[in-house]
C-alpha cells in the first residue's frame, strides 16, 4: 500500500503556494511510501503520492492517467483481481501504460462510471479526478482495510490516507472531537465517520464520495455485509458442502493475496486463524521459501512459542520470533499513538509495531494476517455468552431504562453488547471534567448513530453480534489503528485472507450451528483445519492474551506517564476530573494491583494515550 493526499479548491486555481502545501502533506506519509514520492498540480487540483512499490515495480508510479490524460488517479492499496480485469478491459480495447494493478480503476471508470466498485476484489482507497466532468470521485474498499480521511473547509476539499497529512493544510484547525473520545471509552475504538479531530471524517467502508464542479458532496454506500433474516439453517445440505466451499474460497483468497512482485511473509501467533493461513500458504506455494513472523514473550504463561514452532515446522516456514519485553511498551507507546491518531484502550499495538519493524528489517514489504475470522465465525466469548443467556445459564437482569437504551442503539431491548451502558455512563461522567459532564448528553456517543439498525432487524443473535463486531471492532479498530497504522508505520502492507469479499459474503450463508456448535467457537474453521493442520492447534482453545495495561505502566513509575497523569496538567487540559484521575492512579499504583481486561475497564490507559495524542497533535 501507499499514502495518498490532496485537495481540490472550488473558488480558484491552484498556485505555487499550493505546491508547498501538498509537499508538506505528502511528507507526512513517507512511512507509508518510502520508495518514491511525487505531487501533481493542475486546474484546481493538488495530488500527493508516496509509494510503497509492490506490483509494477518499474513503471507503477502514480498519479496514473487515462489515455487522453483527462482522468488522473491516485490509489492507496491493491486490486487483487487486476490480472483478470486487465484481460477483460484489453478485450474491450483499453490500452494500459503501466503494469500497476490499480490502473484498472481508470478504465473501469471510463466504461462504468461510478458503478464499477463491486467488480474490484481488493483493499483500496483512491481519489480520481475527471477533468471533463470536473468531478472528484473517492472510494474506500468494502471491508475498510485501507483508510480515507477528509474534510471540507471553506471552498476546499482536503483528504489523506492519514489525518496527519490533512493537518498540514493551513485551512485545517485542530480541535478534539469529544464524541470521538466518548466512543473510545464506550466501544473498541472509533467508529467511522467519527475521528478524534472535529470536522475531519473517516469515509465508511463500502462507501464512495462524489464531489461535483460546485463542491457539492454526495456520499453513497455501494456495499455492506447483509445477513439473512432469521436463523440460518442447513437447508438440507450436508456439513461437508459448507466446509468444502469455505476451503475453496479461502484458497482463492490466499492465492489472490500472494500476488506481488516483492517477497511476502505472514504473521503467526500460534492460534487457529494464523495457523490456517500458514498451512494454506505451504499448500499453495510448495517448495518455496516462506517467512513467518511471531511475537513471543519471556513470561511462560503467555508465551505461544510451542505452537508457533510447531506450525512453522509443519508449514515448512522459517520462524522469525521477535521477543517482546514489557518494558518495550512504555518506549513504543508514544509512537503507537502517533501513528494510530487516536487514544488506544490496550497496549498490544506496541507489540504489533515491534512485529512490523522486524518484518521490514527482514526486507519484506507484504504480510498476510488472520484478522476477520473471529468476527465472521463466532470466535469471541460474547457469542457463547449469548447462547448461555438464551439457555438461561446466566442471569440477565436488566432495568427498563437500559432496555430502552439497547432498543435505541441496536433495535433490540434484549441484546447485550459488552456492558450495561447506563451504568457505564455514570463511570464516564465521574471521570470527565465538570464542564464536560455538565454537557454529557452532547458528547455521549450513544446519542448518535452507531450502526444501521435495519441490518440487525430480525437477525439471529449470532449474526447480529457478528455484524456489530465487524462494523465497530474489526473495520475501524483491528484493521485500522491496530492493523494498517501499525504495519505501515514501518512500511509494511498487511493483507487479510479472511476478509475477502466473496468469503465473507459466503459466511453469511453458513448455518449458525456450524459457527458455534454447542459451545465450540469457529467450529467450521476447525473442521476445515482438521484436514491439514496438527490436531493440537486445530482443537486448541482460543488464547485470550491481554497486554499489560495502565497499572503496569503506573507501577513502573515512568516519568512521562507521571507527567501526563499529573493533577495540574489534567486540570489545565479540562477533559478529565483531576480528583478522579488521582484516585484511580493511587489505586492502580498499589503493588500487585491488576485489571482483568477486557471484563474490567482500564480507564487510565485511555487517559494516558489521550494525553499522548494531545501532546502529539494539539500542543
Amino acid at each position: 500500500m501507499c499514502g495518498i493526499c490532496g485537495f481540490v479548491t472550488y473558488d480558484r486555481q491552484v498556485g505555487q503556494d499550493d505546491r508547498t502545501i501538498i509537499g508538506r502533506m505528502n511528507n507526512k506519509l513517507i512511512h507509508r511510501g518510502p520508495d518514491a514520492q511525487d505531487t501533481l498540480l493542475f486546474d484546481n487540483v493538488a495530488f500527493g503520492f508516496s509509494r510503497l512499490s509492490i506490483i509494477g515495480l518499474e513503471n507503477g508510479m502514480q498519479p496514473i492517467f487515462s489515455e487522453d490524460r483527462s482522468i488522473a488517479l491516485i490509489c492507496n492499496g491493491e486490486i487483487f483481481n487486476y490480472i483478470e480485469l486487465r484481460h477483460l478491459l484489453k478485450s474491450k480495447g483499453h490500452l494500459f501504460s503501466t503494469n500497476s494493478d490499480v490502473e484498472v480503476i481508470i478504465h473501469l471508470y471510463e466504461d462504468f462510471g461510478t458503478e464499477f466498485l463491486n467488480k474490484l476484489n481488493g483493499q483500496f482507497a483512491f481519489a480520481l479526478y475527471d477533468r471533463k466532468r470536473k468531478t472528484l470521485f473517492c472510494a474506500r474498499d468494502p471491508m475498510g482495510v485501507v483508510p480515507f480521511f477528509y474534510t471540507f473547509v471553506g471552498h476546499t476539499f482536503i483528504f489523506g490516507s492519514e489525518i496527519k497529512a490533512i493537518l498540514e493544510h493551513p485551512l485545517v484547525e485542530r480541535e478534539v472531537d469529544k464524541v470521538g473520545l466518548d466512543q473510545i471509552f464506550t466501544f473498541a475504538g472509533l467508529i467511522s465517520p467519527r475521528t478524534m479531530f472535529k470536522d475531519i471524517n473517516s469515509l465508511e467502508n463500502g462507501h464512495f464520495l462524489s464531489i461535483d464542479k460546485d463542491g457539492q458532496i454526495t456520499k453513497k454506500e455501494y456495499w455492506d455485509l447483509i445477513y439473512p433474516e432469521g436463523e440460518v439453517k442447513m437447508n438440507g445440505r450436508p456439513e461437508k458442502y459448507y466446509v468444502d466451499r469455505l476451503e475453496e474460497l479461502l484458497d482463492a483468497s490466499i492465492n489472490l493475496r500472494l500476488r506481488a512482485d516483492v517477497p511476502l511473509g505472514f504473521y503467526l501467533s500460534g492460534g487457529l486463524d494464523s495457523s490456517i493461513i500458514a498451512m494454506k500458504i505451504d499448500q499453495l506455494l510448495p517448495g518455496t521459501r516462506k517467512d513467518a513472523f511471531a511475537i513471543d514473550f519471556i513470561e511462560s504463561e503467555i508465551s505461544e512459542s510451542v505452537y508457533q514452532k510447531l506450525i512453522a515446522k509443519a508449514s515448512n516456514s522459517e520462524l522469525n520470533q521477535n521477543v517482546f519485553f514489557f518494558d518495550d511498551i512504555s518506549s513504543r507507546l508514544q509512537q503507537s499513538v502517533y501513528h494510530s491518531e487516536c487514544p488506544i484502550k490496550e497496549t498490544y499495538n506496541t507489540a504489533s509495531l515491534s512485529l512490523s519493524e522486524a518484518v521490514r528489517k527482514k526486507g519484506i514489504k507484504v504480510i498476510l494476517s488472520g484478522e476477520g475470522a473471529d468476527e465472521f465465525f463466532a470466535g469471541y466469548v460474547g457469542y457463547r455468552f449469548d447462547k448461555m443467556r438464551a439457555l438461561n445459564l446466566v442471569q440477565n437482569q436488566t432495568s427498563a431504562p437500559e432496555e430502552a437504551l439497547r432498543d435505541k442503539i441496536w433495535g433490540d431491548k434484549d441484546f447485550f453488547y459488552e456492558r450495561n451502558f447506563l451504568d457505564f455512563d455514570e463511570v464516564k461522567k465521574n471521570l470527565y471534567s465538570a464542564d464536560i459532564s455538565a454537557s454529557f448528553d452532547r458528547i455521549n456517543c450513544l446519542n448518535y448513530p452507531i450502526v444501521n439498525k435495519e441490518r440487525l432487524h430480525n437477525r439471529d443473535v449470532l449474526n447480529k453480534r457478528a455484524y456489530i463486531d465487524y462494523k465497530i471492532r474489526l473495520v475501524d479498530h483491528l484493521v485500522s489503528d491496530h492493523g494498517d497504522r501499525m504495519a505501515l508505520a514501518n512500511s509494511v502492507e498487511a493483507r487479510y485472507p479472511f476478509m475477502d469479499k466473496g468469503l465473507v459474503e459466503f459466511s453469511t450463508q453458513i448455518p449458525t450451528e456450524l459457527k458455534l456448535n454447542d459451545f465450540t467457537e469457529k467450529y467450521i474453521l476447525r473442521k476445515m483445519a482438521g484436514r491439514f493442520m496438527p490436531k493440537s492447534v486445530c482443537e486448541r482453545e482460543k488464547f485470550h492474551f491481554v497486554a499489560p495495561g495502565s497499572p503496569y505502566l503506573i507501577q513502573k513509575d515512568i516519568e512521562y506517564i507521571n507527567d501526563i497523569l499529573s493533577y495540574d496538567l489534567i486540570k489545565k487540559q479540562g477533559y478529565f476530573n483531576p480528583e478522579q484521575v488521582t484516585a484511580l492512579r493511587n489505586t492502580y499504583k498499589q503493588k500487585g494491583f491488576t485489571i482483568n481486561a477486557p471484563y474490567e475497564n482500564d480507564l487510565l490507559i485511555t487517559v494516558i494515550t489521550f494525553g499522548i495524542l494531545l501532546d502529539k497533535y494539539f500542543s
